[in-house]
């Protein structure tokens, strides 16, 4: 069975990507659910992994980490975004009894790409969350109504924002059990930007079935008809976007790859398959229900990024300081398209140099649009991020305990 409840309107906040808490019976939770006002990670790293993550290998880039793999369920589901892991993931816990439901996302059945928040209380039905949505969704105003429906232990799909404001407010939800499957965001627009992106792309935006930002740096797009078309980043119509296309709070995201989840299933990593972040014993005890129909691997990691990531930050240094963004020559656009998937950073290269470019994104657009705010919202773990490319606090930018 699926649920999809209605909820109130949101309370009218500054920075906000509608996760659901301003919709709940008490709207003041966001005061200290919010990873917009004074994020602390250490704390509820500590009270969900049993431990901090430290500044040194890759928890410095992804937090803390039991495992990582290359990943793919054998064989992928259909109509899934990759191979359906995420989804399965949730699907199999409602199988063996351990859970009640799931909170997720469906498409809106005016919009398939449009997210509708929706209890799944039936593994069968978790095939309707499988797939890609863009736009907000409060997520979190769905526990309220499953904690009404009698459910007692859940699983909940979500974005960085939301699980971080999930954590934060866990203690004092009232139920037995949480499992929490984490997707890494990309930057998150409404759905009617996204439309318009689309139009962007092709003459026949109806017919998309599918997009997906991919780690070989291109865009994959299908099409009603079985189609596919590959589009190099490089040929993207970013610098034709409007500034706000983007909001302040996905220009100025202080997590990238999920830290709180229970499991971490992203693609940055994966080479052309699933990343996976085994975070703690409940994301293992998941991932080992998933048995022999997952295939597992070693991470791979590829070229240098320093060089791609400070590209990136004068590029946002313009971008933050109200000036055009460079245009890269259209002859040139052809040659390092070719060149990027071969020689930029790849695997786990690749993904320590997204999550640089977001500190830096951060800390750039916060001076800009929220100068006010950085001392209390950007944590240590961002600023160590952003260190090695020259960004470091300013008189007033320290974090105040």
């Amino acid at each position: 069975m699926t649920t999809t409840p209605t909820f109130r309107d949101p309370a009218p906040r500054g920075l906000c990507t509608d996760c659901g808490v301003s919709r709940m019976q008490d709207p003041s939770a966001c005061g200290k659910a919010c990873q917009f006002i004074k994020p602390d990670y250490p704390t509820l790293e500590t009270r969900v992994h049993g431990q901090a993550a430290k500044d040194i290998g890759d928890a410095r880039f992804f937090g803390v980490s039991h495992a990582m793999y290359r990943a793919a369920l054998t064989p992928a589901r259909a109509g899934a975004q990759w191979t359906g892991l995420t989804t399965r993931l949730a699907e199999q816990l409602l199988e063996c009894g351990k859970i009640d439901a799931v909170l997720t996302m469906v498409p809106d059945p005016s919009d398939r790409w449009r997210p509708q928040p929706a209890i799944i209380t039936n593994a069968a039905d978790m095939s309707e969350a499988r797939g890609m949505r863009m736009g907000y969704a409060p997520l979190l105003a769905l526990l309220e109504p499953a904690a009404a429906a009698g459910h007692k232990r859940i699983a909940v799909i979500g974005i960085p924002c939301q699980v971080y404001a999930l954590r934060a407010l866990e203690a004092s939800l009232g139920f037995e059990r949480i499992y929490v499957i984490g997707t890494p965001c990309s930057d998150n627009t409404t759905t009617e930007n996204f439309h318009s992106f689309l139009a962007r792309l092709t003459d026949a935006p109806e017919t998309v079935t599918y997009l997906e930002f991919r780690a070989d740096y291109h865009v994959e797009l299908r099409f009603t008809d079985g189609s596919q078309r590959l589009i190099p980043f490089l040929k993207l119509p970013l610098s034709d976007l409007p500034a706000d296309f983007f909001p302040v709070t996905c220009r100025t995201c202080i997590d990238y790859t999920n830290r709180l989840a229970d499991i971490t299933v992203g693609y940055m990593a994966g080479e052309g398959e699933q990343w996976l972040i085994v975070r703690n014993a409940r994301g293992q005890e998941m991932l080992d229900g998933l048995g022999t129909e997952v295939s597992l691997a070693t991470p791979g990691s590829r070229g240098k990024r320093a060089g791609a990531v400070k590209g990136f930050i004068e590029n946002t240094k313009l971008a933050a300081g109200g000036l055009p963004l460079r245009r890269m020559p259209h002859w040139l656009r052809g040659i390092m398209a070719w060149l990027m998937p071969r020689v930029g950073p790849r695997g786990l290269e690749f993904a320590r140099a997204r999550v640089e470019m977001k500190a830096a994104e951060t800390i750039l657009h916060l001076r800009r649009e929220e100068p006010a705010k950085i001392k209390n919202m950007v944590p240590d773990h961002v600023w160590n991020l952003a260190k090695p490319y020259g960004l470091l606090p300013e008189d007033g930018e320290e974090t105040k305990d």
